[in-house]
């Protein structure tokens, strides 16, 4: 690790994700000068635990930018739409958890245990992917450089607290409800979430994909550097937590096996292989619950495709789907002694 220090922001520093930078920013020790909670104004006043200090929580303006060095946005892609140029424009490196510039052909879309060299050429913002597509590709990148990835298709079993704290509370209502037989509440989802599946995340397009399913394929082709990758996936909630799950099918250019696939997860960082199917040991969103790797396992011959595998991970959506990849992230500028300045 780097001895200089930092001054870092964080813009939505009150919401799930900002609340996971701060803890795993105390855990994982990177060296900070300050850090600055940032928020939008009905936040102001409120404070965050660091450490041993209570820090104010200011306003998520161009000035608070000024003197920082970096800032991660986990604020939505209005937001930063509006205040990441700002930020830049100040001198602040952008680490950015929303959609806003995934797809900018001058944006590296950035899992640092697969694409870290794209680090090299950022212009100010560093975009992490949708949280799906970065703990899926936990188990399909290192299969793909086993044996060369052909076309893949994505079915995921995504936690609600995806959605956010107000669909956890939502959940949690329902579960109240049902024991105590009443009306169950529903306000986030358009149908009730406990004991169902919904396979709808994010609104239709033209297509009939969802705006997740699109995002799996866009942001897996960009970071696997598979511009015609074929990709498909169906992106369902369920009723867990935290912590997501996808069954993945790919069809790959070279002959595979389940010892050589099993060979290639144990040896990638990103990855647990928990793949033992006498003792019936497999990954499970709940085991996979604020842990730094994904899990994968079922690892299989898929019966359906030429040279296929079929396979299921789990991952935390708010480690590595989200606040995790972003401090890995700077971890990785600082290992390859990249400037962390815009």
């Amino acid at each position: 690790m780097s001895s200089k220090s930092y001054r870092v922001g964080i813009v939505g520093a009150t919401g799930a994700v900002g609340q996971e930078l701060i803890a795993l920013l105390q855990a994982r020790a990177l060296p900070l000068a300050e850090l600055r909670p940032l928020a939008s104004a009905r936040s102001v006043g409120r404070h965050i635990t660091f450490g041993q200090k209570k820090i104010a929580v200011q306003a998520a303006t161009p000035a608070a930018f000024a003197d920082l060095d970096f800032a991660f946005f986990a604020a939505g892609t209005a937001v930063t739409k509006i205040l990441a140029p700002e930020a830049v424009s100040r001198g602040c490196l952008v680490i950015d958890k929303s959609s806003a510039y995934r797809m900018d052909p001058s944006v590296p879309l950035v899992v640092p245990e697969i694409n870290a060299e794209a680090l090299r050429s950022h212009h100010g913002i560093i975009a992490s992917p949708n949280c799906s597509t970065a703990i899926a590709l936990m188990g399909l990148y290192p299969l793909h450089q086993a044996f060369g990835l052909k076309r893949v298709v994505f079915s995921t079993y995504q936690s609600v607290s995806g959605t956010g704290a107000d669909a956890v509370a939502e959940l949690e209502a329902q579960v109240q409800a049902y024991t105590a037989q009443q009306p169950l509440p529903r306000t986030v989802y358009p149908y009730q979430i406990f004991q169902n599946l919904i396979p709808q995340i994010d609104s239709f397009g033209a297509d009939g994909y969802t705006g997740e399913e699109s995002k799996m394929r866009a942001e897996s082709r960009k970071i696997l550097g598979l511009p015609d990758l074929k990709v498909s996936a169906t992106c369902v909630r369920v009723p867990v937590v935290r912590a997501h799950s996808v069954a993945i099918n790919a069809e790959f250019t070279r002959p595979v096996s389940v010892a050589a696939a099993r060979q290639a997860i144990a040896a990638f960082a990103g990855a647990k292989l928990i793949d033992e199917p006498a003792s019936q040991a497999y990954p499970t969103p709940l085991a996979f619950s604020r842990q730094e790797q994904c899990g994968v396992g079922r690892i299989r011959v898929d019966t359906a495709l030429d040279n296929g595998l079929a396979l299921w991970v789990s991952g935390d959506n708010l480690w590595k789907g989200a606040a995790l990849n972003a401090i890995q992230t700077v971890e990785k500028m600082i290992a390859l002694s990249l400037p962390l300045r815009a």
